[in-house]
């Protein structure tokens, strides 16, 4: 065996044992060297067999300023909608506010990578074919049909975790996912 292939099976087992131990989607910056100097990409698990791949990511384009402007900006949006859902849903917040704060920015961060706030909560082989097709952007379907929220987001005063919490502010998103991802 070539020692280019045993270095293609060996990259190949370490990023299968990466999507193995990874659930969130990581961001690399390929280095200067690379052809495409500077662009952010994303690794995606590969269909047929659970190789990861890559794919340019919505906010590629940012600075590291941009991003954390536009991560602000978007967090500030899913708290304001996921407080004005919970009033329109009769439902309420987690009793462990840090549960919905994590879920609003992963909600945040989907939001500025991949335009859409695709539910942070599951595991997707392709996220951009997930976010186009929209079933589990938020609120996803099983919410807006059955006021069923798996993320715990969004719960129903019956729920043995639903809290008394209808509203949070920006604020407490941020204390209460720091520390988070």
């Amino acid at each position: 065996m070539s020692s280019t292939s045993r270095g293609s099976i060996i990259l190949c087992l370490l990023l299968s044992l990466c999507q193995m131990t990874l659930s969130f989607v990581s961001t690399i910056v390929i280095s200067a060297h690379e052809r495409t100097p500077g662009k952010k990409l994303t690794f995606v698990p590969h269909k047929p067999c659970g190789i990861l791949t890559l794919k340019a990511a919505k906010d590629a384009h940012m600075t590291p300023e941009e991003r954390e402007v536009a991560l602000e900006k978007a967090t500030k949006a899913m708290t304001a909608f996921s407080n004005k859902y919970i009033t329109k849903t009769g439902t309420t917040y987690c009793e462990d506010l840090t549960v919905p704060a994590v879920v609003i920015k992963g909600l945040a961060e989907h939001k500025v990578t991949l335009g859409t706030p695709l539910c942070p909560c599951r595991y997707y082989e392709d996220k951009e074919k997930a976010a186009k097709e929209g079933f589990w952007n938020c609120p996803c379907v099983p919410m807006r049909e059955r006021h069923e929220c798996h993320c715990m987001l969004f719960l129903k005063p019956e729920n043995d975790f639903a809290g008394t919490e209808t509203t949070m502010t920006y604020e407490d998103v941020v204390a209460k996912s720091s520390g988070m991802g």
